[in-house]
């Protein structure tokens, strides 16, 4: 298929253009960051060279690439699966709007009210995380300060730590295992 990966068709930008047209630099970060991909540095430097002499077109052309740049270990994941999901998120900019989509969603909730995310990917889990911590903390004043000037108030409290599956939940759904739940309550 043609490295595409967009959401919204009507985006100009697709993974053609990420895999194209980004530094290796840029590349490794994506990897690293989105993937979690151990070997970013030198699927990002193949990906660079082949792409000297031709574009890459389609997602079989840049599955080979990575399979011929990382090791051969014996794993239930394919070589690829990391890096399109790095891709993929960077196309869309998935976590770039979790953050403003969870502070929406808060400042509509009226006092009382409540929001609970479901996460399933590690990346996702430390973003709602960080937001809800950071909604529910008083004072932001620097911390060399003796009093607090700054009159910033929480908007949330946490209902509790974050909650994973059940045994009998994980053995009755698999895919719930990687699976966790933050609540929050409006202040």
């Amino acid at each position: 298929a043609p490295l595409d990966m967009r959401f919204d068709m009507e985006s100009n930008f697709s993974a053609y253009d990420v895999v194209n047209t980004y530094s290796e630099d840029e590349l490794v970060r994506i990897f690293s960051e989105y993937g979690e991909e151990r070997f970013s540095k030198r699927i990002a430097k193949k990906i660079v060279e082949v792409r000297r002499s031709k574009p890459i077109r389609t997602t079989k052309e840049l599955a080979d690439i990575i399979i011929a740049a990382t090791p051969r270990i014996k794993s239930n994941i394919h070589p690829a699966t990391r890096v399109f999901q790095a891709i993929r998120i960077e196309v869309n900019n998935e976590l770039g709007i979790l953050e403003n989509t969870f502070k929406t969603a808060v400042k509509h909730l009226n006092k009382g009210g409540k929001i609970a995310v479901i996460t399933f990917h590690s990346l996702e889990d430390r973003i709602t995380k960080n937001v809800f911590k950071e909604l529910s903390r008083g004072c932001i004043c620097p911390p060399h300060l003796p009093i607090c000037v700054c009159n910033h108030k929480p908007e949330i409290k946490l209902c509790s730590k974050a909650i994973k599956p059940s045994k009998y939940e994980m053995d009755d759904n698999s895919r719930s295992k990687s699976a966790k739940l933050r609540v929050a309550e409006k202040l």
